[in-house]
């Protein structure tokens, strides 16, 4: 059975992400943390330690007016967590060769994150 400190901990996360709160969401992290980003199997982003991620959230914040992740599904394991995530998100900005500024964005994807000492030191985004 998982730990329900972990479940605090992917809570946490991820209402730091959806109110834009980059420093909240690095509160959560592990000094280093991986993170991997795969679209389509493909991957699109990744950050290795705590000043990648927060130059690579800083970024993200940019792009989107209002965003949200939420849980659909959760299964908790002794050293990790598995979230089926639905996410929702306005472009701020015009994308290169993409959307434009105002457009939604919906996905269905799931996220995989896995604890060290109290802290997540891993997520994996895939949509």
């Amino acid at each position: 059975m998982g730990n329900p400190e972990h479940r605090q901990l992917v809570d946490r996360y991820l209402a730091a992400y959806n109110g834009f709160d980059v420093d909240g969401m690095l509160a959560v992290l592990s000094p280093d943390v991986r993170f991997e980003n795969y679209s389509g199997g493909r991957l699109t982003a990744a950050a290795s330690g705590i000043d990648e991620f927060r130059r690579l959230a800083e970024q993200a914040v940019a792009l989107f007016s209002e965003r949200e992740q939420r849980i659909t599904g959760l299964a908790l394991h002794p050293d990790s967590a598995v979230a089926d995530i639905a996410y929702r998100g306005r472009l701020a900005v015009d994308l290169p060769d993409g959307p434009a500024a105002g457009t939604v964005i919906e996905l269905q994807g799931r996220s995989e994150f896995s604890f060290v000492g109290g802290k997540i030191d891993r997520i994996v985004d895939r949509s």
